[in-house]
């Protein structure tokens, strides 16, 4: 019965591609258009509970399913177009009653999801982030960048380009020598290590990962720089300090809607009066949707990537100014794809690490992730903001100088 329920939700839910599916009990079915519609993948499910699951809540079941074993593919490219299949089909709005019924109630019920207590905050952050950075180094570069790297072309290496974006922030941020600068959500410590030693001025990082703050700490005084930054295991709401420049780099993701205005309030209320910061995050071009339920239970608990309809009026109401706002297409994918490449390589060293079940995991966040991109209209924000409309130059070709002519304020130090 339910094999049979599951096929005629996907012969009128697959408008676009070509889905071929061998079922449990190996009947095989094949679906949508093809003729090049969209992607062409193929499927098989082994466990005979799946179809079932899959009808009562789809985004749930097909992740732990693949995470199981009760759900292959053939290869990586199956993987990643049946996804791609699967997310525009969920958009064409042909899909089952219940399951629009349900989609609809996770929209109107998020903010209970994201709802970020100082002691949530913190068991979120854990469950992501306190993992061994040995594993991280596995798919990131040298310096662990965990977001957007900036392809400003398309040669570049995953170090280059993490480089260029942190020189692209270091540029928004008006840098210069003795300035103090306040990282939320500072990671293992990249960005701000990269700050005072390029720039000369005085960082503070806070994170809420003990792992993340002993490997910043490390790695601080093993450049010299413990003078010149400090970590913090601090909740952005208890930051005490004012400080000449803010920045905060894939954090907005983990703060959640409902404290959005917090979150402006305390930025405002601790950047100088003639205060620049920098916010880069994860937003969608599309009016507001909700996060997968298997990225909240697996990847990340209380996670949400906004519209910038539900950013820019807390930051009018925390009388912030945006003085500059951009949005990066394509560069998000690529980064994963490097991700991937990497995790594929390492993929035995994981295996030893964890086990199969989580190398399964991390693999279908990692394409799934690029999918949110490629498909479901994931961009990557770069808002610049300041207390003041006149805090930063009023053209933005200090961002982009003429080689041997580089006017960046950054560069003065």
């Amino acid at each position: 019965m339910w094999i049979r329920a599951l096929q005629a939700v996907l012969d009128r839910g697959i408008r676009q591609g070509r889905l071929h599916v061998r079922f449990p009990d190996g009947r095989m079915g094949s679906y949508g258009p093809g003729a090049g519609t969209g992607p062409e993948a193929q499927l098989m499910i082994t466990d005979p509970a799946l179809p079932r699951r899959i009808l009562l809540n789809p985004q749930m079941a097909l992740g732990e399913g693949y995470m199981d074993g009760g759900l292959s593919f053939p290869s990586d490219d199956d993987l990643r177009g049946f996804l791609q299949i699967a997310a525009r089909s969920a958009q064409s709005g042909r899909l089952p009653l219940p399951m629009r019924l349900a989609h609809g109630l996770r929209v109107r019920t998020k903010g209970l999801m994201q709802w970020n207590t100082l002691h949530l905050a913190r068991r979120r952050v854990q469950h992501h982030y306190d993992i061994p950075d040995a594993f991280y180094a596995l798919f990131m570069e040298e310096d662990l960048q965990y977001t957007c790297a900036y392809f400003r072309d398309d040669a570049m290496t995953l170090e280059a380009a993490q480089a260029a974006k942190m020189a692209h922030i270091a540029a928004k941020l008006c840098l210069r020598p003795g300035l103090r600068v306040l990282d939320i959500g500072c990671g293992w410590g990249g960005l701000a290590l990269y700050l005072a030693r390029a720039h000369g001025v005085h960082v503070t990082g806070i994170t809420l990962s003990q792992v993340q703050l002993e490997a910043a700490r490390s790695r601080a005084a093993a450049m010299g720089l413990s003078d010149r930054v400090a970590f913090r295991l601090q909740d952005y709401r208890h930051v005490p300090d004012r400080f000449d420049r803010v920045v905060s780099v894939g954090m907005m993701e983990h703060v959640g809607v409902p404290q959005y205005q917090a979150y402006f309030d305390k930025i405002h209320g601790v950047l100088a009066e003639d205060g620049v910061g920098l916010i880069h995050f994860i937003g969608r071009h599309t009016p507001p949707r909700v996060l997968s339920p298997w990225f909240q239970k697996y990847i990340f608990p209380g996670g949400y990537a906004p519209a910038f309809s539900e950013v820019i009026p807390r930051v009018e109401r925390a009388g912030l100014v945006v003085a500059d706002l951009e949005v990066w297409r394509g560069h998000y994918e690529r980064t994963l794809r490097h991700w991937q490449q990497r995790f594929r390589a390492n993929e035995p060293r994981v295996r030893d690490m964890f086990d199969d079940r989580f190398v399964r995991m991390w693999w279908y966040y990692l394409i799934a992730a690029e999918v949110s991109f490629t498909d479901m209209g994931m961009v990557l924000f770069q808002m610049q903001i300041a207390r003041r409309s006149d805090a930063v130059p009023r053209v933005r070709e200090y961002l982009y100088p003429a080689p041997g002519d580089d006017q960046r304020p950054s560069d003065t130090a």
